[in-house]
Order: structure tokens, then sequence, then C-alpha cells
């Protein structure tokens, strides 16, 4: 529905006239005449339906409608102010509030973002963790990111990445002969990490999947190894030695970069959706989001 606002200019002048106490001197302030003043106060009035000013020996007394109105009005034209003058001081920075899921925010996304930063050091994010589904206009989302394009079908979702997993451990479980590299038949249920998927996700590559993409068709049973809900903790705990796990390379890069995850096996999954970044049609102009969501796109697989 679209804004119902008075006549700004009236506004303006209503201001004036509340905060010198005469429409002389607001008239004097604005660079126009006594009678133009009067004029936009009375434009104000008929738009309101209120009487805004008492006329009592010469002086302006405000009524109690007016002083609401005085109070608004004043708050909305001392932030014009400060905006003006940080925009003609050139210090004004552009906002751009970005949804994430907690486990890609926690263990993707903020090892990256200084990057995007640091090429836009114009732009100050807010950065949100939290699951799917989020309200974007209630929240005043810029960007989400999300896994797969189908649970914004309204708005408008560009993938980026498709992620893979594989079978992960630290060293230390190699080295202690609980897994021999290569060999599928060394990995016991009693040391695979589960992770038990939400809503949304139940595509997710399983153990059973992994071991018949492997060649070694099998299905492990779940209550003899552990169950994690969230992903991350899942390689948390494969790094610290907990077990063997289908960890994402997203969520392991570093722990992979630095050697304290291995991967025994070449056999890996694709994720069956891709990582997305998602935005209202009402952004799809913004500069901000445009940078943004073009610097997820070179994530994009080869």
């Amino acid at each position: 529905m679209a804004r119902r606002v008075p006549p700004l200019n009236a506004v303006k002048t209503f201001e004036a006239s509340a905060r010198l106490g005469s429409f002389v001197l607001a008239a004097a302030e604005l660079n126009v005449t006594a009678g133009a003043v009067s004029q936009q106060i009375r434009k104000l009035e008929d738009f309101l339906g209120r009487q805004l000013f008492i006329r009592r020996n010469n002086q302006l007394v405000l009524t109690d409608v007016g002083r609401s109105v005085q109070a608004a009005s004043t708050e909305m034209m001392d932030k014009l102010a400060a905006l003006t003058q940080r925009l003609v001081e050139g210090s004004v920075h552009a906002s751009l509030i970005i949804s994430v899921l907690p486990s890609i925010g926690v263990h993707w996304l903020n090892r990256h973002l200084p990057a995007f930063l640091a090429a836009n050091p114009d732009v100050r994010v807010d950065l949100r963790l939290e699951e799917d589904p989020v309200d974007f206009f209630r929240n005043r989302i810029d960007v989400r990111i999300s896994y797969g394009e189908h649970l914004y079908p309204e708005l408008v979702t560009v993938p980026f990445y498709r992620d893979r997993v594989t079978a992960m451990c630290s060293p230390a479980t190699v080295a202690a002969g609980r897994v021999t590299t290569g060999a599928t038949s060394s990995l016991l249920d009693e040391d695979l990490i589960h992770i038990s998927w939400r809503t949304g996700f139940s595509s997710y590559p399983t153990w059973e999947m992994w071991f018949a993409e492997a060649g070694t068709p099998r299905q492990p049973r779940r209550e003899h190894g552990h169950s994690v809900d969230t992903s991350s903790v899942a390689v948390d705990l494969a790094r610290a030695g907990a077990g063997i796990v289908l960890g994402q390379y997203m969520l392991a890069q570093d722990a992979l970069a630095t050697g304290q995850l291995v991967t025994p096996f070449e056999t890996e999954l694709p994720l069956q959706f891709e990582y997305c970044a998602v935005h209202t049609r009402a952004t799809a102009r913004n500069l901000t989001v445009q940078a943004f969501v073009a610097w997820l796109a070179g994530f994009r697989n080869p």
C-alpha cells in the first residue's frame, strides 16, 4: 500500500514555525514571505484535519496535536540534516544486511567476507546467522545465503556453488589404524559420524549412499555411531578425532589446508542442491546487493 504523507514543504514550514515560535521568523529562515508561511500551515492543517497553532496575543501556541507533529517533524528534519552533512562530507557508508545459514556463516563466509569488504571499503555489513525460513521484509534482509532454489520461490534466487562431501577424519585417526586409506572395509560403524539433517536438507548424502558410490554397498547401523544435527559440529568432531564424517568441503577448507583433516578415499558425492544468494526484487537494482551477489558468483564451481 502506498504511503500517505503530508506535503513535505508544508511540514518543513511548520517545523520552522514551531521551532522559532513565529511565522515572521520562519519566513526569514526559509526566505519566503510570512503570507507564504501561513498558506503552507493552512495546507498542512487541511491535510491533517487538525488545528496546529493557536494565535494568542500575537504569539503562536501549539495545540496538543501540534506538539505531536512538531516532535515527529523535528526528528525527521534533524535526521535529514545529519544525512545531508554526511553525504556532503563523503562519510556515508552503504549498509548490507546479510542473512546466512549458521554453518556456512561460521565456517565459510566469515573466512571469505574480509576480501569482499577490502574490495568494497564503503560497505558496512550486518551479518545474521539464522536457519531457514527467514522473513525478508520484516527483518529488512538484503541478501540471504540459503541452500537450494526452492525455499523462496517469490524472490530472486541466484545459485553460486554446489558443494561436495567425502569421508574426512583426523590424521591421528588414520595413524591409530581406525582407517586404512582406500579400504572402505576398514570403516567400522562405531567410528562413523552421521548428520541428522533438518527439513530442506533431506537430500543430503548419507553413508549408505557413499558406500554405494564407492562400489561397496553397505547399510551401516546408525545407532552404533555418533549422530549430530549440525554439519559444522560433525566436521569439528572428526577433526578432534571422534570418528569419520561425510564432511562438506566448504566447511572443512581450513582444516584440510592445515592438515587437521585428511580425506583417505577418492569417493565424493555432490549435494543435491546448490547454495544460493536470495534477495527481493525491490533490491535487484541496489548496487551493493549487486556487488555482493556478483562476488558470491565468483565461487561458482568450475
